[in-house]
């Protein structure tokens, strides 16, 4: 592994691929949230709903994998 990796241009662009896939998994996962007929934080927080907490996780994560096979091409 050799030392590119700390060139500016290298290290720039990674920070904003990597502010990129924040902000469109932040979006994606606000789009998730309003298409639901309820408030997922009150559900999973205040009503302890385990297998919504499950199913959000399950969507973050598979958005989150979406987002990184979008942005590593």
């Amino acid at each position: 592994m050799g030392i590119e990796w700390l060139k500016p241009a290298v290290f720039f662009g990674s920070m904003l691929y990597a502010v990129i896939g924040v902000g469109v998994f932040w979006i994606s996962f606000v789009i998730v949230d309003k298409l639901t007929p309820y408030d997922l934080w009150e559900e999973i927080v205040e009503k302890k709903n385990v297998a919504l907490a499950i199913v959000v996780g399950a969507t973050a994560i598979a958005i989150g994998l979406i987002v990184a096979a979008a942005i590593h091409g």
